[in-house]
Parts: C-alpha cells; structure tokens; sequence
C-alpha cells in the first residue's frame, strides 16, 4: 500500500506549511532500548556470537573489491565529471498553492530562496498558506561557484565498510560530552545520544561518523568534556521547523538531506545550492558526491558567507580530520566496483501465493531518499494496517545481523555485516514471528509477517531494499532490480511503476486488482 507521505493540516482553505514528508520508513520510530547513563557508542540490536564476528575490521577493509586510497590533501584521486551549471531564471514567475505545497518544496522548485518568497508576498506566518492563491516568485540572485575543497571520500558518507570497528566511531566524541550524556523518549523508551546517532545511521546508511561530526560543527557537543554546550536541546543542529524537535529529529533531517545531495550528485543534478535569503550558489569544479552531499546539508544551515569558510580547505574536512582522522586515507575507490553485479534473488513471499505489487520504486527512508524501495502487499480484502499471517521470506541466503524495529537486514556476502557487500532490508515486519538476529536463512525461509511497524503507512505490506558497501541501489538503476526474474522499470514518479517478465508486465498500484498481481 502506498505510504501517507504528506500530512497535511487545513481548515478551509488554508494549508499548513510545514507539512511532515513521510515515506514509507521516514517517521517510524524504531524499537529497541539501552541503559541510558553508558557513553558506549552501541547498535540497538546486538549482532550474534559468532567466529565470524572475530574478522578484524584491517581485514574487511581489503575484502571487498574497490581498494583502499592513500591521502589526497583533501582531493580525491578521480576528478568528477565536469558538469554544465544550468542557466538561471532572470525573470519573475507565479505558483498556483496545491493541496500539498509547502514553501520548502515551492522553494526548491523554482530555485529561490525561502525568505525570498514570503518577503515578495508579505508573507507573515511562514507556516501558513491558502489553497489556490497565487505567489510571486523572484528570479534568483547567482553568486559565483562554492569551493572545489574535496571535504569527505564518498565512502565516508556511507554506513559502509569504515564504520564496522566501533572503536573507530567512539573516539569522536567524549565520554562526558553533551552528546554522550543526553538522553531523549522516544516512542519506545529512554534512550541516550550514542545510540540515537547509530539508529539514524543505520535507518538511513548515512556514516555515524559523520552525523557526529556536523553535529560537533554546530553544537559543540561531541567534544565539550564536561557537558557544557547545552545550546538549544530542540534544535541542537539549528534546523528550526516544527516536528524536528529533539536530537533523534534533527539527524534524521540531516541525514535525509546527505542522502538527497549524494545520491543527486550520482544521477546527474548540477545544483545549485539554494540559500535561505534566495542567493545560489552553484557547486565548485571536480567536487565528489560525498563533499556535496555535505555541502549540500550546509547550504540549509548557513549564510553564504559562513558556509564558503566551513566548506573550505581549513573548515569541515579539518574538523573531520581532528575526530576520526584523516577520511581520505580509508577512501574506497570505486564504491561500486564496475562490473558489479546483483545477486540472484527471489520475491519476498511464499511460494504458490499470490501478492499485490503495490510500491514502485520509491524513497529507501525519508523524504528525499533514493528510489531503491519496491513494496509488495498479501493479497486481501482487508484494508489499512491488519494483521496478517502472510509470511514474508528470505529472497537469498545470508544471515541475519540485524532484527528489530519493524527491519530485518539480511547479509548476503557471509561476513555478517550489513556495512560491507550486498544485503537486504526488509521493513515493516512485524514484532510477532519476526526472525532473531544471527540467524542462517536459506532463499524462501520465512523472516516474518507484513505489517505497519516500524513506518508510517496506510496499509499492511513489505518494503524491500538493496545495499552495497552501504550504498542503497537504486530500484530501477544501472542494476534494476532482479527479483526472481522480474526487472523493475520506474515511472518517473515516486510508487510508480512495473516489473515484467518473460514478456509480461505488471504495474504498481495501491489497490488490489487483476494487473498488479504476481506470484511465483
């Protein structure tokens, strides 16, 4: 079933503006709890005692392909493509409010500012906008290009094969810091600021390094060893919008916008960077995906002026370098080694039933996310969020390293982390029947039942994705998705979309009806 990804709030004709984004994994808090007075850097999910576990990270590092990188002085060894700056609009325009604007999203579209709409339409309320009202929208103001600094490899953005020694993830941050000793109520419990930092990196494979480190950037908190640097405990990354409150909030909006400035970058997108006051600033020569990634989320949190002194040669990658040490000397080059290939996988359900394909390719978490999630939903006459004894199953063999939060994550390389190769990530399983970690499955194993758990969603259903060295891939990419023969072809729009095999298709719907029905 297809996820409430606007919620939206109206009397009238008027329209809340800083509507809440959900897709199918965005908003759902995970389960799961710890002591909240350690300072331990933990998973929420304990991985299994296993001799498999005993490989040293030195080691894991040089398992994969892509090979290691020496230090660059903060260039990255291959120049990025060159990429033509699209020309910018010099002319006033006017938007039509929909049902489902918010100024973040008109802003975006047209390449201005947000201060730049609401001061050309008196806009006192930034919160507040009518249905069917027309706004003008300015031309942009361009600036000259952001730095060519190369800040962070690629493969430091990524919840990948850097991140599997946790000692390595500990040691930017002190014992007796702010984030260390903050805690924060989740939906499910008390939890404390290490292992808020883990579960957003695993939901969104965004590196916990790198959360920590944009966090010590704007708050001070991972390095003041007394605790001092307090700031703002709702904002403490300084994005102030309603239902962002809370360190859980704020990095999982920041870790929505790394994905969205990345995985952009990878697809083609040229910029530019928008600025709250409407000035643009297009992305500087041979930059990588990592560093406009960060950049990228900077943008959204700084003047122009600040930004270009971080995003330069003495500002973030030197802050990094402080925490972690130096990110270039574990750069993975490729991180997709270029004759990759999927492994063979099966649908995610029993054999001889039938399930409604339900989900195109659509956002893995987040609003901004890459389209590497399809769903598939049981067939039945039931609507909304029931329960059902459908079984989903395993679509490959590997083990299972992490259980919990309506997520099973599969290993398929036979390492046992979910950093390094190929795995999968099943969502939306429920607590009951649901496997437990370090479990061996073989291909059509069962994993558990479909439900709503761990997401907001409107209807009972399995959301899948694929990883590589903690890169989501795209559902309808250069490697489509492949499952027990089907290939995925997107629509253009997100949940849009259809899988065909040998000559026959069948198209996504939120529905139950005679064309998106498949079975193996």
């Amino acid at each position: 079933m297809k996820e409430n990804q606007i919620f939206l709030r109206h009397t009238f004709l008027v329209v809340a503006l800083m509507t809440m984004f959900f897709s199918i994994a965005a908003c759902g808090r995970d389960s799961g709890s710890i002591n909240p007075s350690s300072t331990e850097l933990i998973t929420t999910t304990a991985l299994p005692s296993s001799p498999i576990l005993t490989v040293p990270a030195s080691t894991l590092a040089i398992q994969q392909q892509p090979t290691a990188v020496a230090p660059t002085t903060g260039f990255y060894p291959t120049p990025d493509p060159v990429r033509e700056f699209p020309k910018l609009r010099d002319y006033e325009e006017t938007h039509v409010v929909r049902y489902g604007d918010t100024l973040n999203k008109i802003a975006f579209q047209y390449s201005v500012g947000v201060q730049q709409i609401q001061e050309a339409n008196a806009i006192v309320d930034p919160n507040i906008l009518s249905i069917g009202i027309v706004l003008r929208i300015p031309p942009p103001i361009p600036q000259p290009p952001g730095p060519s600094w190369k800040l962070i490899p690629d493969s430091e953005i990524l919840f990948g094969p850097s991140t599997v020694d946790p000692s390595s993830i500990r040691r930017g941050f002190s014992r007796t810091s702010t984030l260390a000793s903050y805690v924060d109520f989740l939906d499910d419990g008390l939890f404390n600021g290490p292992a808020i930092v883990m579960r957003v990196a695993e939901n969104f494979s965004i590196n916990p390094k790198l959360l920590i480190a944009i966090l010590e950037a704007q708050s001070g908190w991972a390095q003041d060893v007394d605790g001092s640097n307090i700031g703002n405990q709702l904002y403490p990354l300084g994005w102030f919008e309603t239902g962002k409150e809370g360190l859980y909030e704020q990095l999982s909006w920041a870790a929505d916008q790394l994905n969205a400035g990345y995985y952009r970058w990878l697809a083609g997108w040229s910029g530019p960077y928008i600025f709250a006051d409407g000035r643009v600033v297009p992305p500087g020569s041979g930059v990588n995906a990592g560093t406009v990634a960060v950049q990228h989320l900077f943008s959204l949190l700084l003047s122009v002026e600040d930004w270009r002194i971080l995003m330069g040669a003495d500002g973030f990658g030197t802050l990094y370098n402080n925490l972690f040490g130096e990110p270039f000397a574990a750069a993975i080059e490729p991180m997709l080694p270029v004759e990759l290939t999927q492994p063979d996988l099966a649908l995610p359900f029993e054999k001889g039933r039938s399930w409604s394909f339900t989900g195109g390719p659509h956002s893995s978490f987040g609003n901004s996310g890459p389209w590497a999630a399809l769903d598939f939903a049981p067939s039945s006459n039931a609507v909304g969020c029931v329960q059902s004894n459908a079984w989903v199953v395993a679509s490959a063999d590997g083990m299972v390293v992490r259980s919990g939060r309506g997520q099973v994550v599969q290993d398929l390389d036979g390492d046992a982390y979910e950093q390094t190769g190929w795995s999968m990530v099943y969502l939306h399983i429920e607590t009951r029947d649901r496997v437990p970690a370090g479990t061996y499955l073989k291909t059509g194993d069962r994993i558990g039942h479909p439900s709503c758990e761990g997401g907001i969603s409107t209807g009972t259903h399995v959301h899948i994705m694929r990883k590589y060295n903690g890169q989501w891939i795209l559902a309808d990419g250069p490697i489509p998705f492949n499952i027990g023969g089907w290939i995925t072809e997107g629509a253009g729009t997100s949940y849009n979309g259809s899988l065909t095999y040998a000559g026959n298709t069948i198209l996504a719907c939120s529905c139950r009806a005679a064309y998106n029905q498949i079975s193996w």
